[in-house]
């Protein structure tokens, strides 16, 4: 009778120990056909033959084989497994090779490396050569549209950062367009979804982080958009006053009349009431006068509305107002309301010429105009009372109020600080501008308004 018993080289298993079991693929005879010392002494003749292994003993028991010695890799110990279990007589495998990588100085491994790179390079040059091709020419390409836009926007936009915004919008896409083209003919078209997508979330990490900065950029580029001023103008920003002076990606820089350099966030200066002196050549300006009870208010009025008719720097249209402001301690308050070209005229020495030119002309006029705090009018003088002993039928004379000997003095009708009532803004600027934001580039077009 013969047992048969079928396995195959599916059912190798190994052991904790690290010892393989194997099953042979032919059926096990009852009454084996080979002595188990023909058997090991026929696979370790085997073994020794192809060189791959050190110190190699087979031992077979019942037709167990017992396999002993080193290889130098896993798939040597395969294949020793594999021809033992396939050996006529074997019923069984028990593969106790170890694997020991010998230690070698050989460069072989390092020269195959590179020269599978050196191969992976040639075989790349002619991507290399279509990516310096195509990556500068895209990038010419863009700047010359960015050239074109800038030209067919320099009658429409005043703004030179709008027109570069404006004109890169346009031209970016053409250089991505070149860079998607490498890529692609490169196979590496998922790889730049991926960079995209990485940095798109790189980008909002740094919006967080820079969010101030990103903000005053943004804030630049409306304000060049709806440009509520312009270098030059005299405005009014918050509590800070000045002239314009530039505008950069972070801030606008105003010149105070004072000279003192002034930066305002870009951000700050959109979100806030921005009142601009220069936006309209007209400006009005005013200044108060008080004179006495005793003076006609019609006849003051006209005094002061000749002053202003006859002023070269007030304009006729709008006319001139003079009006009675309130009724004081001890004077009648007049407000002088007037126009002129704030382009032309500066405000501080026009309203100082005028106040001069009115005070004279009230002093000439005969108009009183008291101290509100230390004078007292009396119009029909003091009344002195004759000293006893004298006649009473002699009245005595009423003191009339003087006018000292400065007040009597003669002014000329110009002073010398009123020859020229120019807008001293130009000249602030000239002595300011080499100073300040050097090296910075200015986002406001020209100063001059149409």
């Amino acid at each position: 009778m013969i047992a048969t018993v079928c396995a195959s080289p599916s059912a190798a298993q190994t052991t904790g120990t690290g010892t393989e079991v194997a099953a042979p693929e032919q059926t096990v005879d009852v009454t084996p056909k080979a002595s188990d010392e023909g058997i090991s002494q026929r696979i370790e003749n085997i073994f020794e033959a192809t060189g791959w292994f050190r110190e190699p003993r087979v031992e077979v028991q019942e037709g167990v084989a017992f396999l002993n010695g080193t290889a130098e890799n896993s798939d040597h110990r395969q294949w020793a497994r594999d021809l033992a279990a396939k050996t006529d007589g074997v019923v069984a495998v028990v593969n106790n090779i170890a694997v020991e990588q010998p230690i070698s100085w050989s460069f072989e491994p390092a020269q195959a490396e590179l020269q599978r790179v050196a191969e992976q390079i040639i075989a790349a040059m002619p991507l290399v050569a279509l990516a310096i091709f195509i990556l500068p020419l895209a990038w010419i390409l863009a700047r010359l549209i960015a050239k074109v836009m800038r030209w067919l926007l320099v009658n429409r936009i005043d703004s030179p950062f709008l027109k570069d915004v404006i004109a890169w919008a346009v031209a970016f896409p053409v250089f991505l367009l070149g860079v998607y083209l490498v890529l692609q003919v490169a196979g590496l078209t998922q790889l730049a979804l991926s960079i995209v997508g990485g940095a798109g979330v790189v980008g909002i990490v740094i919006g967080f982080a820079f969010r101030d900065i990103a903000e005053n950029f943004l804030a630049s580029l409306l304000l060049s958009i709806r440009r509520p001023f312009r270098r030059g103008d005299w405005i009014r920003v918050g509590d800070k006053e000045g002239i314009v002076q530039s505008m950069n990606t972070r801030s606008t820089v105003l010149i105070s009349i004072e000279g003192n350099h002034i930066q305002i966030p870009n951000a700050t200066v959109f979100k806030a009431t921005i009142e601009n002196f220069t936006a309209a050549s007209k400006r009005r300006g005013d200044f108060l006068i008080g004179i006495g009870y005793d003076a006609s208010v019609a006849e003051t009025q006209d005094v002061l509305m000749g002053l202003l008719s006859e002023h070269e720097a007030i304009f006729a249209d709008p006319a001139p107002l003079v009006l009675v402001d309130e009724l004081g301690a001890s004077t009648v308050n007049i407000r002088v309301y007037y126009w002129f070209d704030g382009m032309q005229y500066s405000f501080l020495k026009l309203k100082s010429a005028l106040l001069r030119q009115s005070k004279r002309a009230l002093t000439d006029a005969g108009i009183s105009m008291p101290d509100e705090a230390r004078e007292v009018i009396f119009p029909e003088g003091i009344p002195i009372m004759p000293p006893s002993g004298s006649s009473p039928d002699k009245p005595g004379k009423a003191i009339q109020p003087s006018i000292s000997e400065s007040g009597a003095q003669a002014e000329p009708k110009y002073s010398a600080s009123e020859v020229d009532l120019a807008n001293e803004s130009e000249d602030l600027q000239q002595q300011i501008s080499p100073e300040v934001e050097e090296g910075e580039e200015d986002l406001l077009g020209e100063p001059d308004r149409a």
